[in-house]
């Protein structure tokens, strides 16, 4: 018979009172349940709407955590939140489970055979859940259930500690009253998924410019979320409630872009059969994003120039001044700067659009965050294939960590798409888990490096280049260590048995972050 012991219990309790960062709370509280109640996998997971957000997980493959939940096509889950206190499913039952095949080092597509799980209140307003797995079916009993529901009171408290903190840090900085108007603007909020510093530094940076009117140049490379960037940006904004209007000034014919930007009056050209608003009318309150912003004619750039100094336009063929109040966000993955030396583009635009240059990192900067995002594209792909579990192989996810991504998050998203389409294509059948396997993803140069017995057995020769041989093999263990602890560098450093500081800069070398 399972009991919670004081001494279990004295941590957790202790670290109420600590202002510790929202991740590692919730890690050492999953921790300690796997700690009282011996199981394969723990889960946090909180309500948003009609989707459950995974915030930590215990033994779960690390992709878990970019995974996004929906209610609907989660029966488990629903039961789960339905139910008043602890809910243990039979070992028969038929319902899909959302963890099928994510059990963290074990080999082949392992299915849960023992699921505990319970609903977590906060002031008596359904927060989340809290989940317990095991591949065992007689991991937990009757005595396991009501030490979970005794354990479930200990946990709401850790959420609400942390969620207090939270508080007081986002009404110090006035973040309480943006992210209402955030809410009112949008159904659900772009998300920038991701844990590494280099999107955490992106994050600030966005929080910062959305308490500002800024013009904004944003710059990156293709498929790195430009556009994903301005849509947080402004919906963190107090022009939330008003239109974001996108234009993609790459995707418009030269003879055309003026009547996009500024719009036209009837008969200002052939076709203009009536009038038209162009894009600054219709933000006009809200914000204008600009995508591609270096592809503009040198033309339209003196009239976008005298639009942003002084608020005014008119229309193709009228001479009537129009005012508008709108916020410009311009995005490019060309060195405006060099655009400008060469005479292609204007100079004052350019020192006009860039008031606050900003730099979206590419996805090879990110290290394990690649891991966290194809777990996001893995449940978008599951829900669209009308699977009831898809899943990346170890090896799979060793490849994603040590491939350089030339196209960004863009390219993961497709690359992933194809995947699992190859994956259900090998199938006859449709299997209750679905695995991809690093041959699926077909990543050029990014398979693995045997260990030298391996490769001694397998009858392969290593690199004839000693530091190349050495620098693969470094980066396999790396990646490996990563992929095991789910993708936070300190306990990769542990068991690595090397300084955090050193290991990052040995992975930042090899390309991993």
């Amino acid at each position: 018979m399972t009991q919670l012991r004081t001494a279990d219990l004295i941590p957790l309790v202790a670290d109420l009172a600590r202002d510790l960062p929202q991740a590692e709370r919730y890690r050492r509280l999953l921790a300690t349940l796997r700690r009282v109640l011996p199981s394969d996998a723990a889960a946090l997971l909180r309500l948003e709407g009609g989707v459950l957000v995974p915030v930590a997980v215990d033994g779960l493959s690390a992709d878990t955590l970019g995974r996004r939940f929906r209610i609907e096509d989660q029966p488990r889950l629903r039961q789960l939140l339905g139910s008043h206190g602890v809910t243990r499913f039979a070992a028969d039952c038929g319902l899909p489970d959302p963890y099928d095949g994510l059990i963290e080092g074990q080999q082949g597509k392992l299915e849960v055979h023992d699921c505990l799980g319970c609903p977590l209140y906060l002031d008596e307003r359904l927060w989340g859940l809290i989940t317990l797995d095991a591949l065992d079916p007689a991991a937990f009993g009757a005595a396991e259930q009501a030490t979970l529901e005794t354990f479930a009171s200990l946990a709401a408290a850790t959420v609400m500690a942390g969620e207090r903190i939270n508080q007081l840090q986002r009404r110090a900085e006035d973040q309480q009253r943006l992210a209402e108007l955030y809410q009112q603007a949008a159904e659900r909020p772009p998300e920038m998924i991701g844990q590494s510093p280099a999107l955490e530094r992106l994050r600030e940076e966005v929080a910062l410019l959305a308490r500002s009117e800024l013009t904004v140049l944003i710059s990156g490379e293709t498929g790195v979320g430009k556009e994903l960037v301005a849509e947080a940006i402004h919906g963190a904004s107090l022009r939330a409630g008003k239109p974001l209007v996108s234009l993609n000034c790459a995707a418009l014919p030269e003879t055309l872009v003026e009547s996009e930007l500024f719009g036209h009056v009837r008969g200002a050209f052939s076709g203009a059969v009536g009038e038209r608003r162009g894009k600054f009318e219709l933000a006009d309150g809200g914000t204008l994003f600009l995508d591609e912003v270096g592809e503009l004619p040198l033309a339209v750039q003196a009239k976008l120039l005298r639009v942003l100094q002084s608020g005014q336009l008119q229309r193709v063929g009228s001479d009537r001044e129009h005012r508008v109040d709108v916020r410009v966000l311009a995005a490019t993955n060309r060195d405006l700067a060099l655009e400008v030396a060469e005479g292609r583009f204007r100079a004052d635009l350019y020192h006009r659009l860039s008031v606050y240059p900003l730099r979206v990192p590419p996805l090879r900067e990110r290290g394990a965050d690649v891991l966290l995002l194809a777990g996001f594209f893995l449940e978008q792909n599951r829900a669209r294939l009308g699977l009831r579990s898809l899943r990346l192989e170890v090896e799979a996810q060793q490849a994603l960590l040590a491939y350089d991504w030339p196209g960004n998050v863009r390219e993961l998203e497709h690359l992933i798409g194809r995947a699992a389409l190859k994956a259900l294509g090998r199938c006859p059948e449709r299997p209750r888990i679905l695995g991809i396997s690093a041959e699926l993803l077909d990543l050029p140069g990014a398979a693995p490096v045997p260990t030298p017995a391996a490769a001694e057995q397998a009858g392969e020769a290593l690199p004839a280049d000693l530091r190349e041989a050495v620098d693969r093999y470094q980066r396999q263990l790396i990646s490996q260590a990563l992929a095991r602890h789910q993708g936070r560098w300190a306990e990769a450093a542990r068991a690595l048995g090397v300084d955090r500081a050193n290991l990052a800069r040995l992975a930042r070398r090899l390309g991993l972050r």
